[in-house]
């Protein structure tokens, strides 16, 4: 490999858009294309995707990219992309129906009836309807001519990287997700794929995260700009990707990702599984991701500030955005937020109770509380269900969590990032680079094309921490009294989040 070729492009396929960042030996960017799409929300809880806008948005971002840089520095392509979804391709490659992706819960019945603690044990899942395998399931009892047709079911990875080099294949940490690998194994079990109406020559071929999957083909480098033959990449899935770019690649450490849902992981050395987390292929191959997840993160934020508005007569400008201003009149309020709690579960409860009926609740309301506690409250509640989960994971695996790494947008709230240090009593960091999860996709490129020797190299030259927050002493003591009020509300409520289901069904 020329040495001018000191260069790697991680593509993030996401669920809106694809991004294409151009990573030197040391993780800096130096250039970004992107292209977004769109979602299509057929019906309540049905939620699709066009898989040709992911081939079209990511050729396109990765044209611009290479554009800001010149091809002769880049030396391979690494990938990353939004996890479990997928889509049923004909013989030509061609979608049969639009992709299902993770966010749909259609195969809530297929979850009653094939959720198992045997298919727990075998994929690291506890049942829930985001592993497409229940989605495949569904498709086979509602669409047994989709199944029919089916040559080949395909993660996005998947069909990025046929479509960049022709071969089908992806990495098992990118498969993962789907719910059809047996993580003892890292290997497709045969039970699985067999009850899905499938077998192991309609699946792609799984590789090590980190592998090389193939070559570029000559149309494609002629669209986006590179050499044909360049090297492609695969990675893992998003989640584990992004604590990649985050350096968690050894015991101990944890990612927070403060997103539109608030995701965490750990990493382990041996396969475990529990309903307190679930666990993924991790992006070192052999490892594993312990990963926590709770429905809510930026979303609630932005719900408060859309739906109920700012608090007095104050106004939004361009200068101020209504979330900054929410902020202020919050972190004007004490810890507690005057008694009032908030159960952050906007789109259902996974970690560590799986409950699809489970709602958000504001718990404690009284006339003295305005839109400032709430906002700190809603603010509060998602830091302690962190707490309740960062502390299940130690208490089910026995191995303490000593770092947290902060990314994702709401790590750019001062406010959020010194509760969530005050209410779990450590330090929380945060990560130099916000595109994270592009970066995972960079750091398997690095380790692969020998730019670092490993994967774990690559991780501690190109990865970095660019501020922390210590947690205050007295505000940890208030909040340990809180979280034990907090703890109680979920199952106090469980059996009337059930019965507003049952009520509106």
């Amino acid at each position: 490999m020329s040495k001018a070729r000191d260069l790697v492009i991680g593509i993030d396929c996401s669920t809106t858009a694809a991004k294409a960042v151009v990573w030197d030996r040391s993780g800096k960017s130096v250039a970004v294309g992107r292209r977004g799409y769109g979602l299509s929300h057929v019906r309540s809880g049905w939620v699709e995707q066009n898989a040709p806008d992911w081939w079209e948005a990511t050729s396109g971002a990765l044209a611009e990219a290479v554009a800001k840089v010149g091809a002769d520095r880049i030396a391979g392509i690494g990938i990353t992309h939004q996890r479990e979804t997928f889509v049923c391709l004909d013989k030509t490659g061609a979608p049969i129906r639009p992709a299902i992706t993770w966010m749909d819960v259609r195969a809530t019945a297929e979850v009653a009836s094939h959720g198992t603690p045997e298919v727990h044990r075998l994929t690291g899942k506890p049942p829930n309807p985001t592993p497409a395998w229940y989605k495949l399931l569904w498709l086979g009892r509602h669409e047994p001519e989709t199944i029919a047709r089916t040559a080949h079911v395909v993660d996005v990875a998947g069909y990025l990287v046929h479509k960049l080099t022709g071969e089908w294949a992806t990495s098992w940490s990118c498969a993962d997700p789907l719910g059809l690998v047996d993580l003892n194994r890292f290997d497709y079990d045969d039970g699985l794929l067999a009850a899905a109406g499938l077998d192991r020559s309609k699946v792609s071929r799984l590789l090590p995260p980190g592998a090389i999957a193939g070559g570029l083909l000559a149309d494609v480098a002629a669209v986006v700009g590179l050499p044909v033959g360049l090297p492609v990449i695969v990675g893992a899935g998003d989640g584990q990707s992004a604590g990649l770019g985050c350096n968690v690649t050894r015991p101990g450490r944890a990612y927070l990702n403060l997103g539109t849902g608030t995701v965490s992981g750990v990493h382990a050395d041996a396969y475990t599984h529990d309903t307190a987390y679930r666990t993924m292929g991790g992006p070192v191959p052999g490892s594993y991701i312990l990963e926590t997840f709770i429905g809510g993160g930026t979303q609630n934020v932005v719900w408060f500030a859309e739906q109920l508005g700012l608090p007095g007569n104050a106004a939004a400008s361009p200068d101020r955005s209504a979330e900054a201003i929410l902020e202020d009149a919050a972190a004007a309020i004490p810890p507690g937020a005057g008694g009032l709690l908030c159960l952050p579960y906007w789109t259902g409860a996974m970690t560590p109770y799986w409950d699809g009926h489970a709602r958000g609740a504001f718990v404690g309301l009284s006339g003295v509380h305005g839109k400032a506690h709430m906002y700190r409250a809603v603010l509060e509640g998602m830091a302690l269900e962190q707490r309740l989960l960062t502390d299940g994971v130690e208490v089910a695996t026995g191995q303490p969590i000593t770092e947290i790494l902060m990314l994702g947008g709401g790590s750019r709230s001062p406010l959020w990032c010194q509760i969530i240090a005050d209410v779990l009593g450590r330090d929380v960091k945060l990560v130099r680079e916000q595109e994270s999860t592009a970066l995972g996709a960079g750091i398997h490129a690095a380790a692969a094309l020998g730019l670092h020797a490993d994967i774990r190299a690559a991780a501690d030259a190109m990865t970095g921490i660019e501020g922390a927050y210590a947690p205050n002493p007295e505000a940890h003591a208030r909040y340990g009294a809180i979280f034990a009020a907090y703890r109680s509300i979920y199952p106090g409520l469980s059996s009337t989040f059930r019965l507003i289901a049952e009520t509106m069904s």
